[in-house]
């Protein structure tokens, strides 16, 4: 079977006056549908979590609120960066590996409401995962129409670690940043790609993923009109990287190494890029020894990752989504360290899910029930894998 017609052709879209004016309009009606689809898997989602913490004694708004990195995000909030856990020589795990944004925002929340840290956390990731699946839906009704716009938000609300989604945690807040700037490289709003793209830059390491995009499409651009753009485009492109480049030249200058120091801590914390090495050596492990269910998990997610790469690839998907996935995926698949992290670090990565979301649509014309199967079973996956993940693993997440 084909997926050749699923996605839309490889060309940056004309310029906002050549197109029809149904393209440049996003359905507030239908958004509103796909946004409630989203929240109400997203609640599912955290009651499930709830019953499964009750179940075992634990409560449910710490352990949503206030686990791994929710913690250093806490910290950094109320106290400001400056903390270290030394457990070796070579292992430190120091907080400046965090980026400013997100106890940027707890802080604010947490200093004009009466809210506590760990709920501030969860308000900030909870709007910003609804902000970024609005943007999804944009993207997903521009490239193709309503329907698949709807499925591609219903499954990003469903994959197997969606439950980060409803946690305190970064990935919702890029992905906001990273959809929107995405949907405005796809409307010819330069400036308004390259400011959104300094938000993902100083959300999370990943984030320089939405800048590649900026640059990559804007680069194109150029090739494809032989140089002849609009201003527009030179300052989207100048400002795209600065949030990320800003940061991680701040954290070197205090570590006195300007260009190396921000890398030198993330060694430190074991996360560092050998091109898969490290991953690969991960992998063979599990086949021939065996581990617990997150890290073979792990890597299924992290192949039908690669997969559904190749088949955006094949459909031709526009070069922003193209290069922003490629970054994600480039950077998930080839650090070492946290295996069992990598299916978070592609959370942001929903373009992966065209060819999925196009197929479901399909499926949904011709045999409803069998997408109502797919996606209840999708649905019991998540939920279960989710609240597995988050009470029973133990496991960094």
């Amino acid at each position: 079977m084909t997926l050749a017609r699923t996605l839309a052709p490889p060309t940056v879209t004309p310029p906002a006056a050549e197109r029809p004016a149904r393209r440049r309009q996003v359905p507030a009606a239908t958004m509103g549908t796909a946004l409630g689809l989203f929240m109400a898997a997203r609640l599912l989602g955290a009651a499930a979590v709830a019953m499964t913490a009750r179940a075992v004694g634990d409560h449910p708004v710490l352990l949503l609120g206030r686990s791994w990195d929710s913690i250093w995000y806490l910290r950094i909030a109320g106290n400001g960066y400056g903390r270290s856990l030394r457990f070796h020589p070579d292992v430190v795990h120091s907080d400046l590996a965090f980026f400013p944004l997100y106890p940027g925002l707890l802080r604010a929340v947490t200093e004009l409401t009466p809210l506590s840290g760990p709920a501030a956390g969860l308000l900030v990731s909870w709007t910003a995962a609804g902000v970024a699946a609005c943007g999804i839906y944009a993207i997903g009704a521009r490239l193709h129409d309503r329907a698949v716009a709807t499925a591609l938000v219903l499954l990003w609300g469903l994959l197997p670690h969606s439950v980060v989604l409803s946690m305190a945690y970064t990935e919702p807040v890029l992905t906001a940043f990273a959809a929107w700037s995405l949907y405005a490289v796809l409307t010819d709003r330069w400036v308004w790609a390259g400011a959104l793209a300094v938000g993902a830059g100083l959300a999370r390491p990943n984030g320089f993923a939405v800048a590649a995009a900026v640059l990559a499409a804007a680069a194109y651009e150029f090739w494809r009109r032989r140089g002849k753009v609009t201003h527009r485009l030179w300052t989207g492109a100048a400002l795209a990287p600065l949030g990320w480049v800003a940061y991680v030249l701040w954290v070197g200058r205090r570590q006195g190494d300007p260009l190396g120091g921000y890398f030198e801590v993330q060694r430190l914390w074991g996360s560092r890029f050998d091109f898969g090495l490290g991953s690969l050596r991960f992998v063979r492990h599990l086949l021939l020894e065996g581990d617990l269910l997150v890290f073979p998990m792990s890597m299924v997610i992290v192949a039908a990752a690669l997969l559904l790469y190749g088949l955006l690839l094949a459909d031709r998907a526009p070069v922003p989504l193209l290069a922003y996935t490629g970054v994600l995926l480039f950077v998930a698949a080839g650090g070492a360290g946290f295996f069992e992290c990598k299916p978070r670090f592609l959370l942001p990565a929903f373009p992966l899910l065209l060819p999925l979301a196009c197929a479901l649509v399909r499926t949904a014309k011709a045999r409803p029930w069998h997408a109502t199967l797919v996606v209840g079973a999708l649905a019991g996956l998540s939920f279960a894998y989710g609240a597995y993940l988050v009470v029973l693993a133990h496991k960094p997440l």
